[in-house]
């Protein structure tokens, strides 16, 4: 119990502390003092300032410690360390982030944007993040791919040289610019989705926000410099279909995060890798080799990541796998009726890679259009495998993979 009575005391104690004044500084100075006082020892306070003691008395009742005042000289008090600290972080240790910086199975809603290893005031308030279960979110790889894409953003003004000049036929233009146009409204779906889980998703799963965030900043890279390649010539974007629209709007439009990466980065990020290396071998100009070559590398990454994730969640669940197939099955019903892949496209690639009108070149040209389909197909069907899908199931399902390709 506190009182009021004085303390005399012929010599100082080891714990004191001298302050002027009880501003910003002299608190600081206070508090570090009273943090490495040792258990049931008081710290005692000398100053020459007389109105001090009142200053100290009404800051130690703010804060739950116990004042006494002293006559003697020098000596304004002591302070005896009371419980309001104690009972204000009481819980933090048990209930907070984990001190080991070691990631948790679910994250609690208390903890909300804390640090990862911070102690969490028992008083903070709850936060709702739909996605907080580790199942839900993690990969192991997750840390090392965050690393990788930190290390591997680039510039779109200085990885590629834009003065390049470029004297194409107007066909062979217009084949880029409609290309172009393709990806823009693809890669704004792949900005998308994973923008709205992003959301979603507790910070205490800070590698997988983050590398979240760098796709989706991939993503508008990619937006910006298909646009500045539509742009070059003075051309405007080319045809958009309703087929494919339709197609897009099923990713954007599925709830559930493990399906919507399984759809959209192991199904159709994974074929636009093989897309966009056929554009970098059967490019026309510099620019859009350059453009191309670049996206894949980052398509891949996410690609990895999707991979990873579900790797590490059907581990936990493999009866998500059947999920997984249904999702498959249900989008090819939903989009059975529409065109697909528009057919100016499709024209597009395979004048690219004929690289002329002339009819053996345009010949050369849709095989190796077939060859990128089959590439994509099989592709597909070695990711499938990969999640532990049976041989023939997954040969399956990757024929009933949207012939939008994304």
């Amino acid at each position: 119990m506190c009182s009021g009575s004085t303390t005399l005391r012929a010599t100082l104690p080891v714990s004191t502390i001298t302050i002027e004044r009880l501003d910003a500084a002299g608190a600081l100075l206070l508090k570090r003092a009273l943090r490495n006082l040792p258990p049931g020892e008081s710290l005692m306070v000398t100053g020459d300032s007389p109105e001090l003691a009142a200053h100290l008395a009404a800051w130690c009742r703010a804060r739950g410690h116990c004042w006494q005042t002293s006559e003697v000289p020098h000596l304004l008090g002591s302070i005896h360390p009371g419980s309001l600290d104690q009972r204000r972080w009481q819980g933090a240790l048990t209930t907070g982030a984990l001190a080991s910086g070691g990631v948790a199975d679910r994250a609690e809603p208390r903890w909300g944007l804390a640090a990862r290893g911070a102690h969490v005031e028992a008083s903070a308030p709850a936060f709702h993040f739909p996605l907080s279960d580790k199942v839900m979110i993690w990969a192991n790889e997750a840390p090392k791919l965050y690393a990788q894409a930190v290390a591997a953003q680039w510039n779109p003004d200085e990885a590629i040289d834009w003065t390049q000049p470029i004297e194409l036929p107007e066909d062979i233009e217009a084949a880029v610019v409609q290309v172009m146009t393709y990806l823009i409204e693809n890669e704004n779906a792949a900005l998308l989705v994973p923008a709205r889980f992003l959301a979603q998703m507790h910070p205490h799963f800070r590698e997988v926000m983050q590398l979240l965030a760098i796709q989706v900043a991939d993503e508008a890279r990619h937006i910006e410099v298909f646009t500045r390649r539509i742009a070059l010539k003075g051309h405007q974007p080319a045809l958009s279909t309703a087929g494919g629209q339709a197609s897009l709007k099923t990713l954007l439009d599925t709830p559930d995060f493990a399906i919507a990466l399984f759809l959209l980065s192991v199904l159709g990020e994974g074929t636009f890798v093989n897309l966009l290396n056929f554009l970098s071998a059967h490019a026309p100009d510099p620019i859009t080799r350059q453009v191309a070559r670049l996206a894949a590398q980052d398509e891949a990454r996410h690609v990895a990541f999707g991979m990873a994730h579900l790797q590490y969640q059907l581990a936990q669940d493999p009866a998500l796998r059947d999920r997984l197939a249904n999702a498959i099955e249900q989008r090819f019903e939903s989009l059975a009726t529409t065109d697909g892949l528009n057919e100016e496209v499709m024209d597009a690639l395979l004048l690219l890679a004929a690289g002329s009108w002339l009819p053996a070149a345009l010949l050369a040209g849709q095989e190796k259009v077939m060859a990128l389909q089959q590439d994509m197909t099989a592709g597909r069907r070695l990711r499938l495998v990969k999640l532990g899908f049976p041989e023939a199931q997954a040969a399956r399902l990757a024929d009933l993979h949207t012939r939008n390709f994304m």
